[in-house]
């Protein structure tokens, strides 16, 4: 039985979707102005396990996740470039996906964007107008009135008169309320700008994601997913949004990932702490930073380290070492395996537990490392095909063992002189030329090779 913790709740609830046998899920996606950091990462990994976990109970899962390509700080970066809008935002989606694709993230069912979406943002603006939960600005902005939805605070756990009593917003003559926030902003000069009832403008934040996700869900869908510091006062309003505008309950699981804090301090660019997927991916192979980010809880801190990331590659050398030289049976599903399967489907069933179900995989390597000097191929085999079956779903363990080692051809030539020098070396071995073979040991170590004899047979890998 699948459980999560329901940040609305505040505790884990069985999961029942609202049509059998499919799951609908909404997650927030990037603001691109810029490369993705390791913060996008945590999200994109995450959700992408969600989606590859369901899916692996044969749900029929459509998975959005939104781009925002329209918002203050992306006007503002595209003034700073001297380029325009389209061209900024149309870069960074390209470069959001390449890191994603280098992540193992599988591309979301659907990916709206927010410029795209202007009709069902406009409409759903008039919908709360028409319920006096919104109302038109003399400046031509339109907000939407807190006051007027009682629910307000229920997902984060907040008061309005501890909010009221807390606010520090600066005095706007347009707003009947602090706490009211915009829903459509009036055009400004050079900025670019839509045409509504209320004149021509650009939505808010908070609607676009309103808009989207009904547009492609329906008015009530299953999970919203995003990280912890969207649960206010973004994934808020969007309750208020949506729920006012479709008098109903529009989600019935949130989710919510936890903060990634470097070396135990938050990850801040005013800190100067921050680092994008990119500065990460120049540092620590794909598989190593997911693997990493899979290390914890999805809900906990994730404290970015250089020794976690250490031991996260260490971990992924381990496997890979066990799976080399074996050949997987291609048939396993880990739904089938009575001992470690419902093992790890019980972890992944507590509110997607991939800490606990990478244990139970390190098991499964353990048992197979037990049987490497037997004789016992059709086990070894088996217990491949289910590593392999377990990586499908944490999206690991998708590199052929020798392409893991040697690592990326095209960044490195000299993998055929690499191949002559390790196979002199058994020359001299078998010939019992001690002194040649550690000659060439140490000169393929200056070239940061590692050399794993086993069996009468020398692995090579790259340090």
């Amino acid at each position: 039985m699948l459980k999560i913790h329901n940040t609305l709740s505040r505790q884990k609830e069985e999961f029942k979707p609202l049509q059998e046998g499919k799951v609908s899920m909404y997650v927030c996606g990037m603001t691109v102005y810029d490369l993705c950091h390791v913060g996008h990462a945590r999200v994109m990994v995450v959700f992408d396990v969600v989606t590859r976990y369901l899916r692996s109970l044969n749900y029929d899962v459509t998975y959005v996740r939104n781009i925002t390509d329209i918002d203050d700080k992306i006007i503002k970066r595209a003034a700073e470039n001297g380029e325009s809008i389209q061209q900024l935002t149309e870069r960074f989606i390209t470069e959001m996906h390449k890191d994603a694709e280098a992540l193992g993230v599988l591309p979301p069912d659907i990916e709206p964007k927010a410029t795209e979406s202007m009709p069902a943002i406009i409409s759903m603006i008039e919908t709360l107008i028409n319920k006096g939960l919104a109302y038109p600005s003399q400046n031509g902005d339109v907000y939407y009135d807190v006051s007027e939805f009682d629910g307000y605070g229920k997902l984060s756990g907040r008061q309005i008169d501890e909010l009221r009593a807390g606010e520090r917003i600066a005095v706007n003559d347009a707003k009947t309320d602090p706490l009211d926030f915009v829903l459509w902003k009036a055009a400004k000069d050079g900025e670019p700008a839509w045409n509504s009832p209320w004149g021509n403008g650009r939505p808010g934040w908070h609607i676009e994601c309103s808009a989207m996700s009904s547009e492609c869900l329906g008015q009530q869908f299953d999970i919203h997913g995003g990280g912890q510091d969207l649960q206010f006062p973004h994934h808020e309003n969007e309750v208020a949004q949506s729920e006012g505008a479709h008098d109903c309950q529009s989600v019935n699981y949130w989710m919510h990932n936890g903060f990634v804090r470097i070396d135990d301090e938050k990850m801040s660019k005013s800190l100067g702490n921050f680092f994008t997927v990119r500065e990460v991916l120049a540092l620590y192979p794909a598989e190593a930073i997911r693997y990493f980010i899979l290390m914890s809880h999805y809900r906990s801190p994730l404290n970015y380290a250089e020794e976690q990331l250490e031991q996260a590659q260490s971990a992924l050398t381990r496997f890979y070492t066990t799976l080399r030289n074996i050949e997987p049976q291609a048939d396993v599903r880990w739904q089938d395996d009575e001992t470690f399967g419902s093992r790890f489907k019980q972890a992944m069933d507590d509110d997607f537990n991939t800490a606990l179900a990478l244990s139970v995989v390190a098991d499964v390597r353990q048992a197979l490392n037990k049987l490497r000097d037997s004789e016992d191929v059709k086990q070894s085999s088996y217990l491949a095909g289910l590593l392999l079956s377990f990586g499908d779903v944490l999206g690991l363990f998708q590199q052929d063992p020798e392409q893991f080692f040697i690592g990326d051809s095209s960044a490195n030539d000299d993998s055929e002189r690499i191949d002559v020098l390790v196979a002199e070396r058994d020359e001299a071995r078998a010939s019992k030329n001690w002194s040649r073979a550690d000659e060439i040991r140490d000169e393929l170590v200056s070239m940061g090779i590692v050399l794993e004899d086993a069996a009468g047979k020398t692995h090579w890998r790259r340090s």
